[in-house]
């Protein structure tokens, strides 16, 4: 199973769709690391600089229906290449959701207003995420502040982070 820590990319903005996540132009790519130099490219957020604030990030924290838009695994493929394990959201569009279950990658939805004491309170610092994915718990992490926020997942979601993805786990099971 993956490690799901690192270092938080607040992107303070909603409906964060999947042509700014990987835009349409490059879906031909079948090789994930062909994606990794456009992730975010065309996502426009004041201050945000995706050649520089993706590089050393692995974990989003975002606001509600991240990865609205078109349907597409290239997006979590996109994020993963990038060595992004975890996005953190009020909500999820559906099958952005369960692409990135299927890649085995955690999709953590909060309520809106943790979400909002989460970018009130760690937004302006940098911030270290750890996520247990076994206890429904994360710890959030400053140089002035630590924070514990429990979260709910499914068990099937925590059977396919725990076996890798979709593919992993139909190999175990099927």
């Amino acid at each position: 199973m993956k490690e799901f820590k690192g270092h938080v990319l607040f992107l303070d903005r909603s409906d964060i769709n999947t042509d700014e996540i990987i835009p349409a132009r490059y879906l031909t790519e079948i090789e994930k690391a062909e994606l990794k130099p456009h992730l975010l490219e065309d996502l426009k957020i004041e201050g945000f600089d995706p050649k520089k604030d993706i590089e050393t990030n692995s974990v989003i924290v975002t606001r509600e229906n991240f990865g609205c838009g078109s349907s597409r695994e290239h997006a979590p493929w996109a994020l993963e290449v990038n060595g992004i394990h975890v996005v953190i959201a009020e909500s999820f569009a559906r099958i952005f959701r369960q692409n990135m279950f299927n890649c085995g990658m955690p999709a953590i939805e909060l309520p809106g207003d943790v979400i909002n004491d989460i970018f009130n309170t760690f937004s302006n610092e940098k911030t270290h995420i750890s996520v247990d994915v076994e206890k429904g718990q994360m710890t959030l992490q400053s140089k002035h502040q630590t924070r514990k926020t429990e979260f709910r997942m499914s068990s099937f979601d925590r059977a396919l982070i725990q076996t890798g993805g979709w593919v992993e786990y139909a190999d175990q099971h099927y």
